[in-house]
């Protein structure tokens, strides 16, 4: 077999040229990397100049679309409503809650059409103008194509109502007939309106007889010699018997009278009543279901699936929904005629009308340029339980797969990524999974967000993700020199040994400055000081200096002694605590007792002769000085105490 000629590419990067160098590409979670090399163009001698170009091609550029936003936000609301209800959906409200979510999804595609449309029309830029009516164009064939399926699948509407319904889908997507009818209604003269006839036609075409019969009275008024045709006319369609959805008439009684109604039209054709008025002859012949006086039509149906309601409408109005597929394919068939081959629209319409939903999914996944769609639409109709026989789809349910499809592809916005956490939370397979793998690769560019994603995590209780976020922003604190910030997030970590490393750059402030920063966040420890030794001396430490300001020094020379015999201290601060001692010792009423005393002294001689670096210890001269103001000062507090002491016995 002949290979084609060329082969179209999947993906066309923009500003890269794959005819000059070697593209190399790399999977992201929710985008494609492309780059240039010059691998394998050594020695070509082609002068070729290098590039370091990287090309960014997104699997759901949709996402990206700021007008899109309202899509995504109030689809949400909707999408969540939903699995809130599932359990509270019973009996005969069941079907009927159903249809109205399936609506207010429709509501919320057709603001989002009006939407687009508007910024169309302001806008200037005619690259804007493009993107924006092509998203008018593609949400537009999802609106028709949702509403196709509502009203089979999600409503299954049965014979009689379901041509009512399928009546007013084709009178909803047909908008061109609007602005035809002002034209020719604003004219001083409608009947002599060159478009006159073709709105009429359109009225009868949709089954709008009304409408219909009340252009026809202007051209009665207006050629008086038409009068008696137009009175049958009028008769005829307004005898027209039409399916009630109140169900007053049988299928039976509304197809005897049908073919009573249908032979009185043949009879006034056959016996001429309308020879002498072209139109009025071509709109009885369509009464009857001519199908060549409706093909006649074309122009002003515009589409087969126009033309296949109306053949209905006139030759099969009681049509049972299994019939449908026979009816939509042979006038798909008959409209096309050949000329033109169908549309990938044409197939997905075909495919709800054959009652294939898998087929619908699948060819909605392929042709939309998003996953919000099929996601959507596949969780409703397995609310509606017609999703059983299509269960498996690449290792998951297809409603699953779907939304963890269109989640993922939430998770690369910098702010919708929140919208996909709902939706991950309601797959039940592998939605836990999927969001512990994405939400480790969210951007904690600020500590509100890390917040956000951190409250996201408790509340699933993944702690692994919950340690790993703190730590990140620990390490960030720690690197802008946030001390505060930095043990607040190892302490939710729960990383004994971050905290041990940030009390001691607390610790090392303080001998450097003299006094502690972020002194709430200290004051407030409570428990969380038991994470480490370290932050339980930093907890205390600091508590030692609460009870020296309030002057009460007995407690705070007990918390000082304690702190320095429990080894809890870090060696390097012995010198600190015991200078802080001083102050205690040089009070006019004793503080320490002998015992107490004599543990100070011995700390200072464990200190002075345990020091690995005794000898720069000794040529210190500050530190010599602070030790010998220390043996001062506790030689002279023993003397006192011993004094204090014994006067006391002796009394």
């Amino acid at each position: 077999m002949d290979e084609p000629d060329t082969e179209p590419p999947l993906v066309v990067v923009p500003g890269a040229d794959p005819s000059a160098r070697q593209l190399c590409f790399a999977w992201g979670p929710a985008e494609v990397l492309v780059c240039e090399t010059l691998f394998g163009r050594a020695g070509t001698g082609d002068g070729a100049p290098s590039s370091s170009h990287v090309f960014v091609v997104r699997r759901d550029q949709d996402i990206y679309i700021h007008t899109l936003r309202k899509l995504f936000n109030e689809s949400h609301g909707i999408f969540m409503g939903l699995q809130r209800s599932e359990e509270e959906l019973a009996g005969k409200s069941r079907k009927a809650q159903l249809v109205q979510v399936s609506k207010n999804y429709r509501s919320v595609i057709r603001a989002c059409m009006e939407d687009m449309h508007q910024a169309a029309v302001s806008t200037r830029d005619p690259a804007l103008q493009g993107q924006y009516s092509t998203q008018v164009s593609i949400l537009s064939a999802m609106e028709l194509i949702w509403n196709l399926c509502e009203i089979l699948f999600v409503e299954a509407a049965t014979a009689g109502p379901l041509l009512l319904r399928l009546l007013d889908w084709v009178r909803l997507h047909v908008c061109d007939v609007d602005s035809m009818v002002r034209e020719v209604l604003s004219s001083e003269s409608p009947s002599k309106h060159k478009l006159f006839w073709n709105v009429v036609d359109v009225f009868v075409l949709q089954g709008r007889m009304d409408e219909a019969r009340h252009l026809l009275s202007k051209e009665a008024n207006a050629n008086p010699a038409s009068m008696n045709m137009y009175k049958i006319l009028d008769d005829l369609m307004k005898k027209m018997p039409v399916p009630s959805l109140g169900n007053t008439q049988t299928l039976t009684e509304l197809e005897l009278k049908w073919q009573h109604w249908h032979e009185e039209c043949q009879r006034y054709l056959q016996d001429g009543t309308f020879a002498s008025n072209p139109h009025m002859e071509s709109i009885c012949k369509i009464l009857l279901g001519d199908e060549d006086a409706i093909l006649e039509k074309k122009e002003l149906m515009t589409t087969w699936y126009h033309f296949l309601v109306t053949r209905l409408l006139y030759s099969h109005p009681t049509v049972k929904p299994m019939e449908l597929r026979f009816y939509a394919q042979s006038s798909m068939d008959l409209f096309l005629g050949g000329e033109s081959s169908p549309e990938p629209l044409d197939m997905i319409l075909m495919a709800a009308f054959e009652f294939e939903m898998h087929q619908v999914i699948k060819e909605c996944s392929i042709v939309l340029s998003n996953w919000w769609f099929v996601a959507h639409l596949t969780d409703l109709l397995d609310h509606c339980k017609l999703l059983q026989s299509h269960n498996l789809y690449f290792g998951s349910n297809m409603r699953e797969f779907l939304l963890l499809e269109y989640a993922s592809g939430l998770f690369s916005h910098h702010s919708l990524w929140q919208l996909g956490v709902d939706y991950f939370d309601h797959c039940p397979e592998f939605g836990r999974v999927y969001l512990e793998l994405h939400i480790e690769r969210i951007p904690l560019s600020t500590e509100q967000k890390a917040l956000k994603v951190l409250r996201i995590c408790e509340q699933r209780q993944m702690h692994e993700q919950v340690r790993s976020i703190c730590k990140i922003m620990a390490m960030k604190a720690l690197r802008n020199n946030r001390l505060g910030s930095a043990l607040s997030w190892s302490i939710r970590a729960k990383d004994a040994a971050f905290a041990t490393l940030i009390s001691d750059r607390f610790l090392k402030d303080y001998c450097e400055k003299g006094c502690f920063s972020d002194l709430d966040l200290i004051d407030n420890l409570g428990p969380s000081m038991l994470l480490s030794d370290r932050l339980t001396f930093l907890g205390k430490y600091r508590e030692f200096h609460r009870l020296y300001g309030e002057k009460r020094f007995a407690e705070a020379a007990r918390l000082l002694l304690t702190l320095m015999t429990a080894h809890i201290a870090p060696c390097s601060f012995w010198m600190t605590l015991l200078t802080d001692a001083l102050p205690l010792l040089e009070q006019k009423e004793v503080i320490f007792s002998a015992e107490q005393t004599y543990e100070l002294m011995r700390c200072l001689e464990d200190l002075t002769a345990g020091n690995p670096d005794k000898q720069k210890f000794q040529d210190d001269d500050v530190e010599t000085t602070k030790v010998e103001m220390l043996r001062l000062a506790l030689a002279r507090n023993l003397a006192r105490v011993i004094v204090k002491e014994g006067t006391v016995e002796g009394s």
